[in-house]
C-alpha cells in the first residue's frame, strides 16, 4: 500500500456511513450567506409547485363540464385559467433557473476560497503528510457537485414538499378513500430508500478516493515528466494509471448500478399507485360515487405526487456522492494548523521592535512518527553575527533552521527571540522579519520584477534593482530583451537553476529581513557569481542575524561561528580557524573538498 492509498483508507475509516447532519449544516451555512437569493429561490419553487397542482384540477373540471354539457363560455374560462397558470409557471421556472445558477456559482466560489485560505494557514507538517496531487483533488474536483446539491436540492425540497402537501390535501378533499389508495405505497418507498442509502454512499466514497489518486497521478506525471523520460518509465506509468482508471470505472459502475435499481423502484411504485387508482377509481365511477373528471384528476395527482419523489430520489443518490466529497473538502477546511498563536501572546503584529538576539536552548525535535531529528541543540546569535551550519546529508541542518523560523516548533526546549520564547510572538511578527533562500526555490508565473517584488509588495523598482545587484542577478536580467519585465514562465521554467536562485536571493534581500536564512542558496551558481554574492552578503549581513547552510565550505570561512551538525547534534563548533586547528571532522571535510576542487582544476 502506497502513501496515497493509506491516506484514503484512513479517511474512509474516519468517516461515518450515515448521513451527517453536522456536515450538511456546515455546508448549508454557505447558502445562508445569501438569504435574499434563498428567499427568492423558495418563492419560485413554491409558485411552481402550486401551479403544477392546478393542471389536474383544471383538466378534471373541464371533463366534468363537457360531460354536463356546459356552455362554451365556461370552457373559455378554463382555457384562460390554464393559460394564466402556464404563464405564471413559465416565469417562476425561468426565475429559479437564473437565481439557482447564480447562487450555485457563488457557493462554489466560497467553498474554494475557504479551502484555499485554510491551506495557506496550515503548518508545514500537514503538507509533509499530504502530496500535492492529493490536495489538488480536494480543492478542485467536487466543489461544483456540493454547490449543485445545496441549491437544486433546496429547490427540489421546497418544490416537492409544496406539490406533495398540496396534492394530498386536494385528494383527501375530493375523495379520502381513493387518497389512501394512492398513498399506501409510501411506506414501501421509505424502506427502499433506507436500504439503498448505505450502498450508494459506500460506492460513492470509493469513487471519490480513486479520483483523488488519479488527480495526484496527473500532477506527478506532469511535474516528473523529465525523470520519467530519462528512465524510460512511460509504459510503467501508463500501466499504473490504467489500473487507477479501471478502479474508478468499477466504483462508478457499482454506484450507477445501485442508482439504476433504486430509481426504477420509485417508478414501479408510482405505476402501482396509478394502476390501483385506475382500477378502484373506475369501480367508483361505475357506481356513481365519483365523476370521470374526479378520476382523471386523481390519475394526474397519482402521477404527479411521485414526480417530486422521483426527483428527490435522484437528489438523494447525488447526495451520497456529495457527502463523500464534502467529508473530504470540509475536512480540509476544518483542519487546524499544528502551529497557532497563543491567546496570550505578548508581541503582536504592530510591534516594531527589531530582532537583536536569537537563542536555541536544548532544542529537540521529532516528526509525528517519533523519529528524533534534533537533539539538545544550543545556539546563540546576535545581530551582526553569521552562523554557518555544515554536515552530512540528513544530519538535521535544514530542520534546525525550519524550527528557528517556526515552520515547526521544538518538541522539547525553547527558541528565544530577544530573550522571550518565540511562542509569545505572533507567527506573522516573526516570519515577516525573516528572509529565506532555499536550494530549490519556487518561482511564480509572471515577470522577474513581480517575482522579486513578492518579498515586499510595496517595494519600488529602484529597490528591486538594488536588491538584484546585491544578489548578483542584475547582470543576467539585463541580458534579456525585456529585462525585468521578462516572463519567468510557470515554475520559472524559462530560467536556469542558477538564475532562479539569484532571483530568490534578490527576493529575500528586498524584504529587508532581520534574520536571513540561506539553505544551500548558492549551490546552483558558478564560482564567479558565488564570489559576487559573497561580497554582497557581507554588506547585507552587517547588522543582521544570518544562518547559512553550506555545502561548499570555502564560502563560509568568514562566518562568526560554524556548527558541524550530524545525526541531530552539534558535534563541533567554532570559527573556521578554530576548527582547522582542532583537526576534527570539519577539517577533514574541508581538506577533502579542497583536494576535489584542485583535482577538477587540473582537468579544466
Amino acid at each position: 500500500m502506497n502513501e496515497l492509498d493509506a491516506l484514503d483508507e484512513k479517511d474512509d475509516h474516519d468517516i461515518s456511513n450515515a448521513l451527517q447532519s453536522e456536515l450538511w449544516l456546515q455546508l448549508w451555512g454557505y447558502a445562508r450567506r445569501y438569504p435574499k437569493d434563498l428567499a427568492w429561490l423558495a418563492v419560485c419553487a413554491l409558485i411552481t409547485g402550486a401551479m403544477e397542482i392546478c393542471y389536474p384540477l383544471i383538466t378534471g373540471a373541464v371533463i366534468d363540464a363537457v360531460a354536463a354539457d356546459a356552455d362554451s363560455s365556461k370552457l373559455w374560462d378554463y382555457a384562460l385559467l390554464y393559460a394564466l397558470v402556464t404563464v405564471v409557471i413559465s416565469v417562476s421556472i425561468g426565475g429559479f433557473i437564473r437565481i439557482g445558477s447564480k447562487l450555485r456559482t457563488r457557493i462554489s466560489c466560497e467553498i474554494r476560497r475557504d479551502g484555499f485560505a485554510n491551506l495557506q494557514a496550515l503548518s508545514f507538517s500537514y503538507f509533509n503528510r499530504r502530496p500535492v496531487g492529493w490536495l489538488m483533488a480536494r480543492m478542485t474536483s467536487d466543489c461544483d457537485r456540493l454547490s449543485h446539491i445545496l441549491v437544486w436540492g433546496f429547490l427540489d425540497a421546497v418544490w416537492g414538499s409544496t406539490m406533495m402537501i398540496g396534492i394530498i390535501i386536494a385528494m383527501f378533499w375530493l375523495h379520502p378513500q381513493l387518497a389512501m389508495v394512492v398513498l399506501c405505497v409510501m411506506p414501501l418507498l421509505a424502506v427502499a430508500s433506507v436500504y439503498f442509502q448505505r450502498r450508494l454512499l459506500s460506492s460513492a466514497r470509493a469513487a471519490t478516493a480513486v479520483n483523488s489518486r488519479i488527480t495526484a497521478s496527473y500532477n506527478e506525471a506532469i511535474s516528473g515528466v523529465l525523470t520519467s523520460k530519462v528512465f524510460v518509465r512511460e509504459q510503467a506509468n501508463l500501466d499504473e494509471f490504467s489500473g487507477l482508471t479501471h478502479r474508478l470505472a468499477s466504483a462508478k459502475i457499482r454506484n450507477a448500478t445501485y442508482a439504476s435499481i433504486y430509481l426504477p423502484i420509485v417508478v414501479t411504485l408510482a405505476s402501482l399507485a396509478i394502476g390501483l387508482t385506475l382500477v378502484i377509481g373506475g369501480v367508483e365511477v361505475l357506481g356513481g360515487a365519483i365523476t370521470v373528471g374526479t378520476l382523471v384528476t386523481f390519475m394526474g395527482f397519482a402521477n404527479n405526487i411521485f414526480e417530486p419523489v422521483e426527483k428527490i430520489g435522484e437528489r438523494f443518490a447525488e447526495m451520497q456522492m456529495a457527502q463523500a466529497s464534502a467529508e473530504r473538502i470540509l475536512g480540509l477546511i476544518n483542519e487546524k494548523p499544528a502551529i497557532v498563536d497563543a491567546e496570550d501572546i505578548l508581541v503582536d503584529n504592530t510591534d516594531t521592535t527589531p530582532i537583536r538576539h536569537v537563542q536555541l536552548v536544548d532544542v529537540c525535535f521529532a516528526y509525528d512518527n517519533g523519529q528524533p531529528i534534533l537533539d539538545s541543540i544550543n545556539v546563540d546569535a546576535s545581530a551582526g553575527h553569521t552562523i554557518a551550519i555544515v554536515g552530512p546529508t540528513g544530519g538535521g541542518k535544514s530542520t534546525l533552521v525550519n524550527v528557528l523560523a517556526r515552520f515547526y516548533e521544538p518538541t522539547q526546549g525553547s527558541v528565544l527571540v530577544n530573550g522571550q520564547d518565540y511562542r509569545q510572538y505572533s507567527q506573522h511578527w516573526l516570519q515577516s522579519r525573516l528572509g529565506v533562500v532555499l536550494q530549490d526555490n519556487h518561482i511564480f508565473s509572471g515577470t522577474i520584477m513581480s517575482n522579486i517584488r513578492y518579498g515586499q509588495l510595496d517595494a519600488t523598482d529602484a529597490q528591486i534593482i538594488e536588491a538584484s545587484k546585491l544578489a548578483g542577478a542584475h547582470g543576467f536580467i539585463m541580458g534579456f530583451d525585456d529585462a525585468y519585465n521578462t516572463q519567468a514562465g510557470e515554475g520559472g521554467n524559462r530560467l536556469s537553476a542558477g538564475q532562479k536562485q539569484l532571483v530568490s536571493l534578490a527576493r529575500a534581500i528586498v524584504a529587508n529581513p532581520q534574520i536571513l536564512i540561506m539553505d544551500e542558496a548558492t549551490s546552483s551558481v558558478d564560482t564567479e557569481t558565488e564570489q559576487q554574492i559573497q561580497k554582497g552578503m557581507a554588506s547585507l549581513l552587517k547588522d543582521r542575524i544570518g544562518f547559512i547552510i553550506a555545502h561548499r565550505l570555502s564560502t563560509i570561512r568568514q562566518a562568526d561561528r560554524i556548527l558541524f551538525v550530524d545525526q541531530g547534534k552539534i558535534v563541533e563548533q567554532g570559527t573556521h580557524k578554530e576548527l582547522m586547528i582542532k583537526g576534527g571532522r570539519y577539517r577533514a571535510l574541508y581538506e577533502m573538498q579542497q583536494l576535489d576542487e584542485s583535482a577538477r582544476g587540473l582537468y579544466v
